[in-house]
């Protein structure tokens, strides 16, 4: 699995990782997702996302039982609902996170988006956390530009390493000002539901058959294009999820090749970004 470094902290991360949105479910559907995301282990997909809103936590329970005994080969990220977001909660929030993952650590911990609790309050928790080694690194989830902003301006002596947001083929707003800035500042961008969750281009669309004629040309699927063609600037990572093994080893093949100019504008041309700023897509 390809590799690159994790934004201004350097640590050298898998292009592609692993979500487990929605995870649970029956014991059959249970077992083979922590199947699952132990082949992605195998495979090198060594960042794991999850968060305490996935399943009220049945989904961190899962992660818990397939990275057992393999923890140190991990980049393991988890999230604090907003509305659990005050300072104590977030303390709180973090411990019950890491005791159903059954590890004293996250190397990502973050808000999973904007809510009512001050920005700063909800900072100076994720930096105590990050001053007691329990996060290694701190962050934030579907923020805006602005809320960003604010974000890295409410802490005081940590920063923010990543910014993970909603980033397909339908959706590339922010391409015109949120991704520039995250470069600038070496933020790096996780990017969920690479897919469109449920709304990938059908094979039949005129989406669907350029996506085939590229993934043609170069002995891939389309999915793997896509893949390629979101993390194909260096500060960006994904995170698509699955709880099926042949997907897994699909999305594995998403990472370690190239598109070349004439496929980056067959893609702009039919998925084309934004003429205009819109506001932050979010599931």
């Amino acid at each position: 699995m390809e590799k690159r470094p994790f934004g201004w902290t350097g640590v050298e991360v898998p292009v592609i990782g692993q979500g487990t949105w929605m995870l649970e479910g029956a014991p059959e559907t249970e077992r083979r997702g922590i199947e699952t995301l132990r082949l992605g282990l195998d495979l090198g997909m060594t960042h794991i996302d999850t968060a305490e809103m996935y399943g009220h936590g049945r989904a961190e329970e899962l992660v818990g039982e397939a990275i057992a005994g393999r923890r140190d080969e991990l980049f393991l990220a988890s999230k604090v609902l907003p509305e659990n977001a005050s300072f104590d909660g977030t303390l709180k929030a973090c411990e019950r996170s890491l005791a159903r993952l059954k590890t004293d650590r996250l190397d990502l911990y973050m808000l999973h988006w904007p809510g009512r609790y001050p920005i700063r309050e909800t900072m100076r928790a994720l930096e105590r956390l990050a001053d007691d080694g329990r996060a290694r690194f701190i962050g934030v989830s579907n923020f805006d530009l602005a809320e960003l902003k604010a974000a890295e301006a409410a802490l005081t002596s940590h920063r923010i390493a990543f910014n993970q947001v909603l980033y397909h083929l339908g959706d590339r707003g922010i391409e015109r000002r949120l991704l520039p800035y995250c470069e600038q500042r070496g933020i790096a961008m996780v990017a969920y539901s690479p897919f469109g969750h449920a709304r990938f281009p059908a094979p039949r669309t005129p989406g669907g058959r350029v996506l085939a004629d590229i993934a043609a040309k170069h002995g891939r699927t389309p999915r793997q294009v896509v893949l390629r063609f979101l993390t194909r600037r260096p500060s960006v990572f994904t995170i698509p999820k699955t709880a099926r093994p042949e997907r897994v080893r699909e999305n594995a093949g998403g990472a370690g090749w190239t598109l070349d100019a004439e496929d980056m504008a067959a893609i702009d041309r039919m998925f084309p970004p934004p003429a205009h700023d819109v506001p932050l897509g979010m599931l």
